[in-house]
């Protein structure tokens, strides 16, 4: 096959980053070359096309195809840590349009709507220097805890919403006696979810001679501990939760002086268009 001769003009890579997790909570086959210092290109025209479709942006698959055209080492971006997903996309975005992002926030003092422009690289460097704690010591027991994929979040995050959405129609029922049997039943699936999520990220129970690592074997043990177990379990995951999320910004607002912490959601299609 004849060489193209546009070839010298095909995207090349803007930014180098290294995971957060350097690879640690990635399954085998989900990342190739070096998880230290990963080659990341800006998107394509046609990544922009799949950004600005709803529905697989809700689903996931926008999200997926985009980091797996722009981040070429990542092979399989479903089965990517959660710990290494914002990173990601801001390396994704600042290779695409720089480091500068603006967004809107209203001051919750004075309700005046804000502009303000944020360096997405203040978010890179938060990551280099984060650590995991993924370990709950109780007693006997060491558990030691995994982020979830981004499938696992992405999943629970859809139910979650469905669940929300059945709950807001309940209430608006007149029927008093069948709006609340519907919005128990619904809180108990909302337990059940949230079961899931924190059985999820149980990697392994260590006891005194053995390392349980079975699926089964964990989801029976986090049905049946004490709530004393399973409460550190989800302090743990709430506290790991809370530090994978982008650092806020400092702003301050132009009407009242008032500083206020302006958080950046990143998995969202606004995020990808150019601002």
């Amino acid at each position: 096959m004849p060489t193209n001769p546009l070839q010298q003009y095909f995207r090349q890579p803007k930014v180098y980053i290294g995971l957060p997790s350097q690879g640690v909570f990635n399954q085998l086959g989900t990342l190739q070359g070096d998880v230290t210092n990963m080659p990341v290109f800006g998107m394509t025209g046609m990544d922009e096309i799949i950004v600005k479709t709803p529905d697989s942006l809700m689903t996931g698959e926008s999200t997926v195809r985009v980091i797996q055209s722009c981040c070429p080492a990542i092979k399989d971006a479903w089965a990517l840590s959660s710990l290494d997903l914002e990173a990601v996309l801001a390396a994704i975005r600042i290779a695409t349009y720089g480091n500068e992002i603006t967004i809107g926030h209203t001051c919750p003092s004075c309700k005046t709507e804000n502009e303000y422009t944020l360096d997405l690289s203040k978010i890179i460097e938060h990551f280099k220097t984060f650590a995991y704690d993924g370990k709950v010591v109780c007693e006997q027991l060491t558990i030691n805890l995994q982020p979830l994929t981004y499938k696992q979040a992405t999943e629970y995050n859809l139910k979650n919403y469905h669940l929300q959405r059945r709950l807001a129609q309940a209430s608006a029922l007149e029927n008093e006696e069948e709006q609340t049997a519907i919005i128990q039943e619904l809180f108990k699936e909302l337990g059940v979810l949230q079961n899931q999520i924190f059985t999820s990220s149980v990697e392994s129970v260590e006891i005194a001679d053995k390392t349980v690592t079975e699926r089964e074997f964990i989801e029976e043990f986090m049905i049946n501990c004490d709530k004393e177990i399973f409460d550190r379990i989800k302090l743990q995951f709430e506290k790991n939760r809370s530090s994978m999320r982008a650092p806020p910004f400092e702003g301050v607002c132009d009407s009242c002086g008032e500083k206020n912490s302006v958080y950046l959601e990143l998995d969202e299609s606004s995020f990808f268009a150019k601002a």
